[in-house]
Protein backbone atom coordinates (compact mmCIF):
# COMPACT_ATOMS: atom_id res chain seq x y z
CA UNK A 1 0.00 0.00 0.00
CA UNK A 2 0.98 3.74 -0.39
CA UNK A 3 2.76 5.13 2.52
CA UNK A 4 1.24 7.94 4.38
CA UNK A 5 3.85 11.07 4.71
CA UNK A 6 4.43 12.26 8.49
CA UNK A 7 2.86 15.04 7.83
CA UNK A 8 -0.15 13.84 6.14
CA UNK A 9 -0.35 11.37 9.19
CA UNK A 10 0.18 13.70 12.34
CA UNK A 11 -2.48 16.03 10.39
CA UNK A 12 -5.40 13.52 10.79
CA UNK A 13 -4.35 11.59 14.23
CA UNK A 14 -3.93 15.15 16.43
CA UNK A 15 -7.09 16.41 15.02
CA UNK A 16 -8.96 13.33 15.89
CA UNK A 17 -7.27 13.44 19.37
CA UNK A 18 -8.16 16.42 20.12
CA UNK A 19 -11.78 15.58 18.88
CA UNK A 20 -12.30 18.07 15.84
CA UNK A 21 -11.94 17.16 12.16
CA UNK A 22 -9.00 17.02 10.49
CA UNK A 23 -8.25 20.04 7.32
CA UNK A 24 -6.73 17.47 5.19
CA UNK A 25 -6.24 13.92 4.38
CA UNK A 26 -9.68 13.38 5.07
CA UNK A 27 -10.05 10.73 2.14
CA UNK A 28 -7.68 8.46 4.50
CA UNK A 29 -10.70 7.87 6.76
CA UNK A 30 -13.68 8.45 4.88
CA UNK A 31 -16.31 5.40 5.18
CA UNK A 32 -19.97 4.97 4.31
CA UNK A 33 -22.58 8.00 3.54
CA UNK A 34 -21.88 7.43 -0.29
CA UNK A 35 -25.28 8.50 -1.45
CA UNK A 36 -24.74 11.13 0.39
CA UNK A 37 -22.05 12.50 -1.04
CA UNK A 38 -22.96 11.27 -4.55
CA UNK A 39 -26.09 13.59 -3.74
CA UNK A 40 -23.57 16.69 -3.04
CA UNK A 41 -21.50 15.99 -5.85
CA UNK A 42 -24.08 16.29 -8.50
CA UNK A 43 -24.46 19.77 -6.54
CA UNK A 44 -21.48 20.55 -7.12
CA UNK A 45 -22.00 19.75 -10.98
CA UNK A 46 -25.25 22.29 -11.00
CA UNK A 47 -23.01 24.90 -9.55
CA UNK A 48 -20.56 24.33 -12.35
CA UNK A 49 -23.38 24.72 -14.63
CA UNK A 50 -23.96 28.31 -13.06
CA UNK A 51 -26.99 26.43 -11.23
CA UNK A 52 -27.66 27.01 -7.43
CA UNK A 53 -27.72 25.08 -4.53
CA UNK A 54 -28.60 24.73 -0.80
CA UNK A 55 -28.62 22.02 1.88
CA UNK A 56 -28.87 21.88 5.15
CA UNK A 57 -26.73 18.96 6.36
CA UNK A 58 -28.49 17.96 9.42
CA UNK A 59 -26.78 15.60 12.18
CA UNK A 60 -26.84 14.37 15.97
CA UNK A 61 -23.93 16.50 17.76
CA UNK A 62 -20.95 14.21 16.88
CA UNK A 63 -22.61 12.77 14.41
CA UNK A 64 -19.54 14.09 11.59
CA UNK A 65 -21.12 16.44 10.36
CA UNK A 66 -18.20 19.40 9.79
CA UNK A 67 -16.14 16.21 8.85
CA UNK A 68 -18.69 15.75 6.04
CA UNK A 69 -18.61 19.90 5.19
CA UNK A 70 -14.59 19.15 4.88
CA UNK A 71 -14.95 16.13 2.76
CA UNK A 72 -17.21 18.20 0.55
CA UNK A 73 -15.22 21.28 0.20
CA UNK A 74 -12.47 19.16 -0.46
CA UNK A 75 -13.97 17.30 -3.72
CA UNK A 76 -15.60 20.86 -4.90
CA UNK A 77 -12.17 22.17 -4.99
CA UNK A 78 -10.82 19.08 -6.71
CA UNK A 79 -13.50 19.89 -9.25
CA UNK A 80 -12.21 23.88 -9.76
CA UNK A 81 -14.43 25.52 -7.53
CA UNK A 82 -13.56 27.56 -4.82
CA UNK A 83 -14.37 27.39 -1.53
CA UNK A 84 -15.21 28.97 2.10
CA UNK A 85 -15.98 27.99 5.39
CA UNK A 86 -16.86 29.67 8.75
CA UNK A 87 -18.32 28.73 11.82
CA UNK A 88 -21.25 30.95 13.02
CA UNK A 89 -20.77 32.39 16.47
CA UNK A 90 -22.31 35.06 19.07
CA UNK A 91 -20.11 37.41 16.72
CA UNK A 92 -20.64 35.95 13.28
CA UNK A 93 -24.25 35.81 11.81
CA UNK A 94 -26.63 35.75 9.14
CA UNK A 95 -28.66 39.09 10.02
CA UNK A 96 -27.06 41.86 12.43
CA UNK A 97 -27.05 45.82 13.11
CA UNK A 98 -23.65 45.60 15.63
CA UNK A 99 -21.28 44.22 12.74
CA UNK A 100 -21.88 40.59 13.34
CA UNK A 101 -23.26 39.96 9.50
CA UNK A 102 -19.53 41.64 8.63
CA UNK A 103 -17.56 39.53 10.87
CA UNK A 104 -19.45 36.45 9.15
CA UNK A 105 -18.41 37.60 5.68
CA UNK A 106 -14.60 38.91 6.60
CA UNK A 107 -14.55 34.80 8.12
CA UNK A 108 -15.54 33.18 4.74
CA UNK A 109 -13.09 35.48 2.78
CA UNK A 110 -10.44 35.59 4.90
CA UNK A 111 -11.00 31.26 4.64
CA UNK A 112 -11.51 31.23 0.79
CA UNK A 113 -9.74 28.24 -0.89
CA UNK A 114 -8.74 27.15 -4.03
CA UNK A 115 -7.24 23.74 -5.08
CA UNK A 116 -4.21 25.52 -5.22
CA UNK A 117 -4.44 27.11 -1.72
CA UNK A 118 -6.38 25.15 -0.05
CA UNK A 119 -6.01 26.56 3.45
CA UNK A 120 -7.43 30.08 2.84
CA UNK A 121 -6.18 33.41 1.63
CA UNK A 122 -7.15 32.64 -1.56
CA UNK A 123 -8.33 35.73 -2.26
CA UNK A 124 -5.64 37.97 -3.87
CA UNK A 125 -4.89 34.96 -6.38
CA UNK A 126 -8.14 34.93 -7.50
CA UNK A 127 -8.38 39.05 -8.31
CA UNK A 128 -4.58 38.19 -9.47
CA UNK A 129 -6.26 35.18 -12.24
CA UNK A 130 -8.96 37.78 -13.56
CA UNK A 131 -6.45 40.89 -13.68
CA UNK A 132 -3.90 38.26 -15.89
CA UNK A 133 -7.10 37.21 -18.12
CA UNK A 134 -7.90 41.14 -18.64
CA UNK A 135 -4.49 41.71 -19.65
CA UNK A 136 -4.29 38.95 -22.03
CA UNK A 137 -7.22 40.23 -23.52
CA UNK A 138 -6.47 43.84 -23.47
CA UNK A 139 -3.46 42.92 -25.71
CA UNK A 140 -4.69 40.94 -28.14
CA UNK A 141 -7.49 43.43 -28.76
CA UNK A 142 -5.21 46.54 -28.15
CA UNK A 143 -7.14 48.04 -25.69
CA UNK A 144 -7.03 49.47 -22.55
CA UNK A 145 -7.33 47.17 -19.44
CA UNK A 146 -8.97 48.89 -16.97
CA UNK A 147 -12.27 49.47 -20.20
CA UNK A 148 -12.30 46.10 -20.35
CA UNK A 149 -12.54 45.29 -16.56
CA UNK A 150 -15.54 47.56 -16.60
CA UNK A 151 -17.04 46.09 -19.84
CA UNK A 152 -16.36 42.13 -18.44
CA UNK A 153 -18.10 43.33 -15.18
CA UNK A 154 -21.02 45.16 -16.56
CA UNK A 155 -22.98 42.15 -15.53
CA UNK A 156 -22.07 42.88 -11.84
CA UNK A 157 -22.81 46.65 -11.81
CA UNK A 158 -26.91 45.86 -12.42
CA UNK A 159 -26.32 44.31 -8.64
CA UNK A 160 -26.81 46.01 -5.59
CA UNK A 161 -23.22 47.09 -5.16
CA UNK A 162 -22.32 45.71 -8.23
CA UNK A 163 -20.62 49.10 -9.35
CA UNK A 164 -18.55 50.16 -7.03
CA UNK A 165 -17.15 46.21 -6.64
CA UNK A 166 -16.04 46.91 -10.05
CA UNK A 167 -14.63 49.60 -9.48
CA UNK A 168 -12.64 48.28 -6.47
CA UNK A 169 -11.36 45.36 -9.29
CA UNK A 170 -10.43 48.18 -11.16
CA UNK A 171 -8.39 49.95 -8.18
CA UNK A 172 -6.31 47.28 -7.44
CA UNK A 173 -5.80 46.89 -11.12
CA UNK A 174 -4.45 50.37 -10.80
CA UNK A 175 -2.18 49.88 -8.00
CA UNK A 176 -1.22 46.53 -10.17
CA UNK A 177 -0.14 48.86 -13.17
CA UNK A 178 1.65 51.50 -11.63
CA UNK A 179 3.42 49.56 -8.52
CA UNK A 180 0.85 50.87 -5.75
CA UNK A 181 1.08 48.03 -3.58
CA UNK A 182 -0.93 50.17 -0.70
CA UNK A 183 -4.12 50.70 -3.51
CA UNK A 184 -4.01 46.84 -4.08
CA UNK A 185 -3.80 46.22 -0.12
CA UNK A 186 -7.07 48.41 0.11
CA UNK A 187 -8.68 46.79 -2.43
CA UNK A 188 -8.02 43.77 -1.21
CA UNK A 189 -9.40 44.87 2.18
CA UNK A 190 -12.66 46.35 0.57
CA UNK A 191 -13.12 43.08 -0.86
CA UNK A 192 -12.39 41.12 2.65
CA UNK A 193 -15.13 43.40 4.14
CA UNK A 194 -12.38 44.72 6.34
CA UNK A 195 -13.15 48.68 5.78
CA UNK A 196 -15.74 49.68 8.83
CA UNK A 197 -16.95 53.50 7.66
CA UNK A 198 -17.74 54.48 4.60
CA UNK A 199 -15.74 57.54 4.74
CA UNK A 200 -12.61 55.16 4.71
CA UNK A 201 -13.38 53.70 2.08
CA UNK A 202 -13.93 56.89 -0.03
CA UNK A 203 -10.13 58.46 0.91
CA UNK A 204 -8.50 54.87 0.23
CA UNK A 205 -10.60 53.76 -3.15
CA UNK A 206 -12.99 56.39 -4.25
CA UNK A 207 -16.09 54.33 -3.26
CA UNK A 208 -18.85 55.39 -1.99
CA UNK A 209 -19.99 51.87 -0.11
CA UNK A 210 -18.90 49.40 2.29
CA UNK A 211 -19.50 45.77 2.71
CA UNK A 212 -21.66 45.67 5.75
CA UNK A 213 -24.69 43.50 7.83
CA UNK A 214 -26.83 45.20 5.33
CA UNK A 215 -25.32 43.73 1.77
CA UNK A 216 -23.35 40.85 3.49
CA UNK A 217 -25.88 38.02 1.47
CA UNK A 218 -25.20 40.82 -2.12
CA UNK A 219 -22.02 40.67 -1.91
CA UNK A 220 -21.68 36.63 -1.45
CA UNK A 221 -23.62 36.92 -4.96
CA UNK A 222 -21.21 39.17 -6.28
CA UNK A 223 -18.10 37.21 -5.09
CA UNK A 224 -19.85 34.43 -6.73
CA UNK A 225 -20.08 36.42 -10.15
CA UNK A 226 -16.38 37.63 -9.88
CA UNK A 227 -14.84 34.13 -9.12
CA UNK A 228 -17.05 32.54 -12.71
CA UNK A 229 -15.19 35.81 -14.40
CA UNK A 230 -12.01 34.55 -12.90
CA UNK A 231 -12.50 31.63 -14.72
CA UNK A 232 -12.99 28.85 -12.15
CA UNK A 233 -16.38 26.93 -12.21
CA UNK A 234 -18.17 28.18 -9.04
CA UNK A 235 -18.20 29.47 -5.70
CA UNK A 236 -19.26 26.16 -2.57
CA UNK A 237 -19.58 28.18 1.02
CA UNK A 238 -20.06 25.95 3.97
CA UNK A 239 -21.27 27.80 7.29
CA UNK A 240 -21.53 25.47 10.50
CA UNK A 241 -22.75 25.52 13.86
CA UNK A 242 -25.55 27.16 13.03
CA UNK A 243 -26.78 25.96 16.45
CA UNK A 244 -25.61 29.44 17.20
CA UNK A 245 -29.15 31.05 15.48
CA UNK A 246 -30.94 28.32 17.71
CA UNK A 247 -29.54 29.12 20.63
CA UNK A 248 -30.17 33.44 20.36
CA UNK A 249 -32.64 34.24 23.27
CA UNK A 250 -33.51 37.00 21.76
CA UNK A 251 -36.66 36.13 19.62
CA UNK A 252 -36.34 39.21 17.19
CA UNK A 253 -32.72 38.68 16.68
CA UNK A 254 -32.96 34.58 16.11
CA UNK A 255 -36.17 35.46 13.69
CA UNK A 256 -34.51 37.75 11.50
CA UNK A 257 -31.76 35.33 10.82
CA UNK A 258 -34.05 32.37 10.14
CA UNK A 259 -35.58 35.29 7.54
CA UNK A 260 -32.50 35.52 5.97
CA UNK A 261 -32.36 31.91 5.43
CA UNK A 262 -35.38 32.21 3.78
CA UNK A 263 -34.34 34.97 1.46
CA UNK A 264 -31.21 32.37 0.64
CA UNK A 265 -33.22 29.65 -0.01
CA UNK A 266 -35.65 31.27 -2.07
CA UNK A 267 -33.18 32.53 -4.12
CA UNK A 268 -31.14 28.81 -4.10
CA UNK A 269 -34.22 27.35 -5.57
CA UNK A 270 -35.41 30.07 -7.93
CA UNK A 271 -31.88 29.83 -9.57
CA UNK A 272 -30.87 33.54 -8.68
CA UNK A 273 -27.96 32.92 -7.23
CA UNK A 274 -26.13 31.70 -10.45
CA UNK A 275 -22.90 29.87 -9.41
CA UNK A 276 -23.31 29.72 -5.62
CA UNK A 277 -23.65 26.74 -3.63
CA UNK A 278 -24.60 26.98 0.11
CA UNK A 279 -23.82 24.08 2.69
CA UNK A 280 -25.33 24.61 6.45
CA UNK A 281 -24.92 22.63 9.39
CA UNK A 282 -27.05 21.97 12.54
CA UNK A 283 -28.49 19.56 14.66
CA UNK A 284 -31.52 18.15 14.70
CA UNK A 285 -32.92 20.68 16.96
CA UNK A 286 -32.22 23.18 14.82
CA UNK A 287 -33.72 22.80 12.20
CA UNK A 288 -37.34 20.32 14.02
CA UNK A 289 -37.82 22.55 16.79
CA UNK A 290 -41.03 24.49 16.69
CA UNK A 291 -39.93 26.97 19.00
CA UNK A 292 -37.07 27.70 18.77
CA UNK A 293 -35.78 26.25 15.06
CA UNK A 294 -35.98 26.68 11.84
CA UNK A 295 -39.86 25.13 11.93
CA UNK A 296 -40.85 27.67 14.23
CA UNK A 297 -40.73 30.17 11.15
CA UNK A 298 -43.78 28.83 9.35
CA UNK A 299 -42.41 29.60 6.05
CA UNK A 300 -38.91 27.72 6.23
CA UNK A 301 -40.88 24.83 7.59
CA UNK A 302 -43.34 24.93 4.52
CA UNK A 303 -39.99 24.63 2.10
CA UNK A 304 -38.20 22.15 4.27
CA UNK A 305 -40.94 19.61 5.58
CA UNK A 306 -39.86 16.53 4.46
CA UNK A 307 -40.68 14.19 1.90
CA UNK A 308 -43.66 11.95 3.35
CA UNK A 309 -43.28 9.43 0.83
CA UNK A 310 -40.03 8.88 2.36
CA UNK A 311 -40.96 5.97 4.70
CA UNK A 312 -39.97 2.88 5.88
CA UNK A 313 -36.03 3.19 4.79
CA UNK A 314 -36.94 4.98 1.56
CA UNK A 315 -34.88 7.83 1.16
CA UNK A 316 -35.26 11.35 -1.16
CA UNK A 317 -31.84 12.99 -0.96
CA UNK A 318 -32.43 15.84 -3.63
CA UNK A 319 -34.46 18.04 -0.99
CA UNK A 320 -33.02 21.00 1.08
CA UNK A 321 -32.56 19.35 3.90
CA UNK A 322 -30.04 15.90 3.84
CA UNK A 323 -29.63 14.33 7.01
CA UNK A 324 -27.12 12.27 7.93
CA UNK A 325 -27.19 8.50 7.89
CA UNK A 326 -25.75 6.55 10.92
CA UNK A 327 -22.58 5.12 10.52
CA UNK A 328 -23.23 1.24 10.72
CA UNK A 329 -21.49 -0.54 13.28
CA UNK A 330 -19.52 -2.48 10.29
CA UNK A 331 -18.91 1.11 8.73
CA UNK A 332 -17.47 1.99 12.06
CA UNK A 333 -15.44 -1.09 11.88
CA UNK A 334 -13.81 0.37 8.99
CA UNK A 335 -13.30 3.88 10.13
CA UNK A 336 -11.39 2.17 13.27
CA UNK A 337 -9.10 0.33 10.63
CA UNK A 338 -8.57 3.51 8.52
CA UNK A 339 -7.03 5.40 11.49
CA UNK A 340 -5.30 2.16 12.80
CA UNK A 341 -3.95 1.92 8.85
CA UNK A 342 -3.37 5.46 9.18
CA UNK A 343 -1.36 5.58 12.65
CA UNK A 344 0.97 3.21 11.02
CA UNK A 345 2.38 5.57 8.22
CA UNK A 346 0.27 3.28 5.97
CA UNK A 347 2.35 -0.07 6.59
CA UNK A 348 0.16 -2.98 7.49
CA UNK A 349 3.39 -4.66 9.11
CA UNK A 350 3.51 -1.93 12.02
CA UNK A 351 0.14 -2.11 13.01
CA UNK A 352 -0.07 -1.66 16.69
CA UNK A 353 -3.74 -3.55 17.32
CA UNK A 354 -4.55 -6.39 15.52
CA UNK A 355 -8.04 -7.25 13.81
CA UNK A 356 -9.45 -9.31 17.02
CA UNK A 357 -8.07 -5.64 18.66
CA UNK A 358 -10.85 -4.01 16.96
CA UNK A 359 -13.30 -6.25 17.62
CA UNK A 360 -12.78 -6.20 20.91
CA UNK A 361 -12.58 -2.90 21.33
CA UNK A 362 -15.80 -2.53 19.19
CA UNK A 363 -17.73 -4.78 21.90
CA UNK A 364 -16.20 -3.00 25.05
CA UNK A 365 -17.80 0.11 23.35
CA UNK A 366 -20.86 -1.51 22.71
CA UNK A 367 -20.87 -2.38 26.51
CA UNK A 368 -20.00 0.92 28.20
CA UNK A 369 -22.38 3.34 25.77
CA UNK A 370 -24.43 1.40 23.54
CA UNK A 371 -24.99 2.28 19.79
CA UNK A 372 -24.01 5.60 20.27
CA UNK A 373 -20.27 4.42 20.04
CA UNK A 374 -21.04 4.29 16.28
CA UNK A 375 -23.92 6.64 15.81
CA UNK A 376 -21.82 9.58 17.31
CA UNK A 377 -18.27 8.63 17.09
CA UNK A 378 -16.58 11.67 18.23
CA UNK A 379 -15.49 10.31 21.58
CA UNK A 380 -15.36 6.73 20.66
CA UNK A 381 -12.62 8.01 18.07
CA UNK A 382 -11.03 10.30 20.43
CA UNK A 383 -10.04 7.13 22.79
CA UNK A 384 -9.55 4.93 20.20
CA UNK A 385 -6.52 7.67 18.88
CA UNK A 386 -5.72 7.75 23.10
CA UNK A 387 -5.42 3.32 23.10
CA UNK A 388 -2.94 3.64 19.71
CA UNK A 389 -0.87 6.33 21.43
CA UNK A 390 -0.18 4.43 24.36
CA UNK A 391 0.24 1.32 22.61
CA UNK A 392 2.68 3.35 20.61
CA UNK A 393 4.42 4.73 23.50
CA UNK A 394 4.78 1.50 25.72
CA UNK A 395 5.41 -1.46 23.54
CA UNK A 396 5.91 -3.75 26.51
CA UNK A 397 2.11 -3.44 27.46
CA UNK A 398 -0.86 -5.72 26.16
CA UNK A 399 -3.62 -4.59 24.41
CA UNK A 400 -6.10 -6.99 25.56
CA UNK A 401 -5.36 -5.08 29.35
CA UNK A 402 -5.81 -2.10 28.45
CA UNK A 403 -9.07 -2.27 26.40
CA UNK A 404 -10.80 -3.79 29.60
CA UNK A 405 -9.56 -0.27 31.88
CA UNK A 406 -10.51 2.34 29.39
CA UNK A 407 -13.78 4.61 30.58
CA UNK A 408 -15.69 5.87 27.49
CA UNK A 409 -18.53 8.17 28.68
CA UNK A 410 -21.46 9.32 26.97
CA UNK A 411 -20.99 12.50 25.44
CA UNK A 412 -23.57 15.49 26.07
CA UNK A 413 -24.29 17.91 23.86
CA UNK A 414 -23.56 21.06 24.96
CA UNK A 415 -25.29 22.89 21.60
CA UNK A 416 -28.57 22.55 23.48
CA UNK A 417 -27.67 25.21 25.94
CA UNK A 418 -28.79 28.60 25.55
CA UNK A 419 -26.59 31.45 25.44
CA UNK A 420 -27.15 34.31 27.95
CA UNK A 421 -30.67 36.60 27.62
CA UNK A 422 -29.11 39.38 24.81
CA UNK A 423 -31.08 42.60 24.30
CA UNK A 424 -32.75 43.37 21.26
CA UNK A 425 -30.87 44.50 18.21
CA UNK A 426 -31.32 47.95 16.88
CA UNK A 427 -34.11 48.12 14.35
CA UNK A 428 -35.24 44.85 15.52
CA UNK A 429 -38.28 46.24 17.45
CA UNK A 430 -41.03 45.83 14.90
CA UNK A 431 -43.37 43.12 15.94
CA UNK A 432 -42.23 40.00 13.91
CA UNK A 433 -44.50 37.47 15.72
CA UNK A 434 -46.47 36.32 12.94
CA UNK A 435 -45.00 35.60 9.31
CA UNK A 436 -46.77 35.07 6.03
CA UNK A 437 -45.82 32.18 3.69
Amino acid sequence: MTTIRPKDRDAVIQSLRAGVVPRTGQHLIQVGRVKEVEALIKDIERIADSGSTIRFIIGEYGSGKTFFLNLIRAIAMEKRLVTANADLAPDRRLHATGGQARSLYAELMRNISTRTKPDGGALTSIVERFISEILKEACARNTNPETLIHERLAKLSEMVGGYDFANVIAAYWKGHDTGNEQLKSDAIRWLRGEFSTKTEARTALGVRVIIDDASFYDHLKLMALFIKLAGYDGFLICLDELVNIYKLSNTQARNSNYEQILRILNDSLQGIASGLGILMGGTPEFLMDTRRGLYSYPALQSRLVENVFAVNGLVDLTGPVLRLGNLSPEDFYILIGNIRHVFAYGDSAAYLLPDDGLKAFMEHCSKRIGDAYFRTPRTTITAFVNLLSVLEQNKNVNWQDLIGTVEIKKESNPDLEPLAEEPAEKGDTENLASFQL
